[in-house]
């Protein structure tokens, strides 16, 4: 592909034995049989040939490796499934779970060692009459050229990768995508491309927008977990894409064609598509709903997880088999009714606290038809008024650079369920700079009015009974949906929202706020899927500091913050807490 211009990359780990689980560079054959336990974990379930270390040339002569698992006793020509990112092909998945909380939730019984990390396990799928394809992208591992992550450039590999390997002799020809995070994220910009033999994707919590919901997510840039996972994750011979620098090349921020290149584009996607998604994963949330929102095909799904991306994908044997059924039908032709089964949309109900998720609650489509949209009005005393906004004009500050913040409560009076995009619209002003970097979340309080947490594994994979004493690490715990936004990209550009309580900005301009001066500010906050008791509260937080990454240093954050940031509401600035929101009891929902 032609260069978005200068691309800046930053040196990564060389490969080393044992790490990650490089076993150096060996093209080989090797084997399985039923019942081996190669890591002394999950056994294989059928005889399984790996090859290892096979060569495929990108159309720019760059040579890419691949590992094959197939299964060794099928006659037949097999389908294929890759599991494709720079993360090391070679069973990673068990060796990076340590690193996490409980390791979410996933044990040495439901994965062999086999599976790339966050792909499908091939002691599984093989016995299912699956090849398993694990990719060292370009620049990981063997494979020649500087890792690119995301965009035109890993959209044109994975389409050559799948041509290539639908060739191979082995291979009936039908190639699918799937797996979880950076392994569902490339499946957009792969699928977009429309390599002839892609039958289906299954993109497991995939995020669609490096800039918008990654890394400079509302315009102020941060560097997520990217430090960590080039620390720790990817390993190569040469460098890779460095964001931080191609964030500091931009003018204040200003989008340029290699970031905008970031942004999958769904509407060229064509391929029947299976849609797993949450709303406490810190990135990927609304790539998923973009994704089942703007693809044009009618053979889509969205299914909305109640548990961490990795117990869904690795511990929970039901979501494997269904996956199963989807590639089943589109790659193997089998009549097992998938599209008369399975429902369009299936939501969870998240409660917090000692409650674990309600699943697997059938919907019509998302947004969810007939949704009652509601306007909770900023008023005094920290309050949420659904009347209106008080006649007088009102103000309430908080220190934008010490973690402060101001809050608005709503206490429900009967069970309530709040379902959809959340949006804020604000009136805010600083006396002290002409910018501001705000942070929004919604916290949901228990009846004596305190803070309730999410647990994202099942209270039987780890050794508490209640949140608020596991760690604080996003992988694990989560607090509420945020939204966030720099006051000068405030600009709304109405044609390109994937609905009017997610403004989308189109960060191609800078609109400084004059020092005192009143701006009004849309924030689209992520999905919510909650259900209150009566008697819990909704509660707002505003603050300048960026609530996300407890578990990372702050110092990844950019925010542009100084002194005051003041809120004004009723008389004159007539600002509400606008939400999209299912309002319905149980019996509507369930």
């Amino acid at each position: 592909m032609p260069s978005p211009g200068d691309i800046a990359y930053r040196p990564i780990n060389p490969p080393t034995i044992g790490r990650n689980g490089w076993q150096g560079f060996n093209p080989h054959t090797s084997y399985l049989k039923k019942g081996d336990k190669p890591f002394g974990h999950r056994q294989v379930d059928c005889d399984i040939t790996i090859e290892h270390d096979v060569e495929i040339v990108a159309r720019d002569g760059v040579k890419l490796y691949v590992d094959v698992y197939r299964p060794t006793n099928v006659k037949a020509q097999v389908p294929a499934i890759l599991s494709y990112s720079p993360f090391g092909k070679k069973y990673s998945g068990m060796l990076m779970l340590p690193m996490t909380p409980y390791m979410c939730g996933v044990t040495g019984e439901d994965i062999s060692g086999l599976e790339k990390f966050e792909g499908v396990d091939p002691a599984k799928w093989c016995a299912w009459d699956y090849a398993v394809i694990s990719v060292d992208a370009r620049g990981a591992g063997a494979s020649e050229g500087n890792v690119a992550i995301m965009g035109t450039q890993e959209g044109e590999d994975g389409y050559d990768v799948i041509e290539a390997v639908a060739k191979m002799k082995w291979c009936d020809g039908n190639v699918a995508l799937a797996g979880n995070s950076h392994l569902a994220i490339v499946q957009w910009f792969i699928a977009a491309q429309n390599p002839p033999s892609l039958k289906a994707i299954a993109p497991w919590e995939g995020c669609s927008d490096l800039y918008r919901e990654q890394f400079v997510r509302g315009g102020i840039f941060n560097m997520s977990n990217f430090e960590l996972i080039m620390k720790v994750i990817i390993q190569g011979g040469g460098g890779v894409e460095d964001f931080r620098e191609m964030y500091a090349r931009l003018d204040r921020g200003i989008i340029d064609p290699w970031w905008a290149d970031k942004r999958a584009q769904m509407d060229k996607i064509k391929v029947p598509t299976y849609i797993t998604g949450s709303e406490f994963s810190s990135i990927h949330t609304m790539g998923s709903l973009r994704g089942y929102m703007e693809i044009p095909t009618e053979d889509k799904w969205l299914r909305w997880a109640g548990f961490q991306e990795w117990f869904d994908l690795w511990a929970i044997e039901e979501t494997n088999l269904e996956l199963k059924d989807f590639f089943d039908f589109f790659l193997k032709g089998v009549q097992n009714g998938w599209r008369e089964k399975t429902p369009k949309v299936r939501m969870s109900l998240l409660r917090y606290g000692k409650n674990e998720p309600y699943q697997k609650i059938k919907v019509p489509d998302f947004p969810i038809p007939d949704t009652d949209y509601r306007k909770y009005y900023l008023a005094d005393n920290g309050k949420f008024s659904l009347e209106g906004s008080p006649r007088e004009t009102c103000s309430v500050s908080y220190n934008a650079e010490d973690g402060s913040m101001v809050t608005f409560t709503h206490t429900f009076d009967q069970r309530t369920q709040l379902v959809g995009l959340p949006k804020a619209a604000i009136h805010v002003s600083c006396d002290e700079l002409d910018d501001m970097c705000l942070f929004l979340q919604l916290r949901k309080l228990d009846v004596e009015g305190n803070p309730l947490i999410h647990l994202t594994v099942p209270f039987s994979r780890a050794p508490i009974d209640d949140p608020k004493d596991a760690p604080s690490n996003g992988l694990i715990t989560y607090n509420g949906p945020i939204g966030c936004l720099r006051a000068s990209h405030r600009h709304i550009d109405p044609s390109r929202s994937i609905h009017p309580n997610y403004p989308f900005h189109p960060h191609d301009r800078v609109e400084l706020v004059p020092r005192g001066q009143v701006v009004k500010l849309e924030i689209g906050i992520w999905f919510m899927g909650l259900q209150y008791e009566k008697g819990e509260s909704i509660r707002l937080d505003i603050s300048g500091s960026n609530p996300l990454w407890p578990e990372l240093s702050t110092s990844n954050a950019e925010p542009t913050n100084k002194g005051k940031h003041t809120v004004h509401f009723g008389g004159s600035h007539a600002v509400c807490h606008e939400s999209c929101l299912l309002y319905s009891t149980s019996d509507q929902l369930s």
